[in-house]
């Protein structure tokens, strides 16, 4: 699904043919599917308004208005039949069903980057509060909205919670100006606390492993600190060095080529497919011998949020890797080997990362750097895909469809999909 303006459009994934539209009331600005795929709601936070389609029966529609309260996020329940509507302020969360016309209300929401979250089997939901400034963390049963767990928190400024894939966990963490990070059991007891250090800037990043089994810590002071499921105790600190000197880490690093053209081909005018390629830069990897330096930003001590520490974290789907971004090396990626924990892989990109993802269903990354390429890795080795097209299309995030058979590249005014054809066995 896409959405122009107030148009909503709805397209077959393989074969991108139009599905459905459907004319909303006013710009759409944000849309979300449902968990089955049967509904996608549209949010228009500026009318404060979220209009509900159905792809089954396209007459059905259903609006809700939160009216004078306003509107200012608006989600899905795990079950696809609930809608959660965050009003203006933080005053409130609203709960509307579909199938009841029921209402159900959570007050004194805090407003922070990762206030709510569901369990991954959908059964439970974690909400942040804030009451006569402290913070609360309140545990509801998702099939009847009722209060299973209210719990105060020891933390100055709670900033995000997160549950383990397995959903028996919940870390919760501090401001970055405190090095706190909590981690909950379902009834609400304490399990443990980590604090790595006590002054300097704390917490950037967290991810779990889907395994459940290990916890990473991304910190502003460039380093991952990994926790396990046992003991809660940090088993490893993985560091991110200016200069790459193991022989045992492959650093690839991408080069700029010029494009080869056939001399017979040329004519004049030349043809759009010829001009697009005599003007287009290509690139490749190529495998650096170590020690490398890598190209180290040093970050402006005096201003707001600054580029430093470990921003980007994520877990390959098979638990073997991890891929991370230290802000201060914004052109590399750094893709860690858990199984030995240690560093295997260093891409170093000719632009400063935007995003990366794993692939689903195998170990697979896929990186984008805000230009119109796109780079896979895989244990095999590296690609860099260039995406077709006459504009300069500018991919600034990237989306694995479940099947990892193709993705969604986003740029801020289009978008394409990029199918991989799977080898025969």
């Amino acid at each position: 699904a896409s959405c122009i303006q107030h148009r909503l459009v709805v397209r077959d994934a393989s074969s991108l043919q139009i599905l459905q539209l459907y004319t909303c009331l006013d710009q759409i600005q944000y849309i979300e599917w449902s968990s089955d795929s049967l509904f996608i709601l549209c949010a228009m936070y500026k009318r404060g308004v979220v209009q509900v389609w159905s792809l089954e029966q396209p007459d059905w529609h259903c609006k809700i208005d939160e009216g004078s309260a306003g509107l200012v996020a608006s989600c899905w329940s795990p079950d696809g039949r609930h809608i959660l509507n965050t009003t203006e302020f933080h005053l409130r969360i609203t709960v509307w069903s579909l199938c009841t016309k029921s209402v159900s209300y959570i007050k004194y929401p805090k407003a922070c980057q990762q206030g709510m979250a569901f369990t991954k089997d959908g059964r439970y939901m974690a909400v942040v509060e804030r009451r006569d400034c402290k913070d609360f963390i309140s545990i509801f049963v998702c099939n009847n909205w009722q209060l299973l767990r209210h719990f105060d928190t020891e933390t100055q400024d709670l900033f995000g919670i997160e549950w383990a894939p397995n959903g028996c966990v919940l870390a919760a963490w501090d401001t970055c100006l405190e090095y706190k990070v909590l981690l909950y059991s379902l009834d609400g007891r304490l399990l443990s606390s980590y604090r790595a250090y006590k002054w300097p800037l704390g917490v950037k990043s967290i991810a779990w492993s889907p395994s459940s089994q290990f916890l990473a810590i991304g910190s502003f002071d460039e380093k991952v600190r990994i926790l396990n499921h046992v003991t809660w105790k940090k088993i490893t600190e993985l560091d991110h060095p200016a200069t790459i000197s193991s022989k045992k880490t492959i650093v690839y690093k991408e080069v700029e080529k010029s494009p080869t053209v056939d001399t017979e081909r040329l004519t004049f005018p030349p043809t759009r497919a010829l001009a697009s390629s005599l003007f287009s830069t290509q690139s490749k990897y190529q495998i650096s011998q170590v020690p490398v330096s890598l190209q180290y930003i040093k970050p402006v001590a005096d201003r707001a949020n600054p580029k430093v520490g470990v921003g980007m974290l994520a877990f390959s789907a098979d638990n073997c890797f991890l891929a991370t971004k230290n802000d201060n090396i914004p052109n590399a990626v750094w893709i860690w080997d858990i199984r030995k924990l240690k560093l295997a892989v260093v891409l170093e990109q000719l632009c400063t990362i935007q995003g990366f993802q794993w692939d689903p269903c195998q170990p697979r990354l896929a990186v984008c750097t805000g230009i119109s390429r796109v780079y896979l890795w895989s244990p095999a080795g590296c690609v860099v895909v260039q995406v077709p097209g006459e504009a300069d299309f500018q991919i600034t995030s990237i989306s694995w469809h479940s099947s990892g058979n193709s993705m969604l590249l986003l740029s801020k005014e289009n978008f394409c999909v990029c199918y991989l054809e799977r080898e025969e066995v």
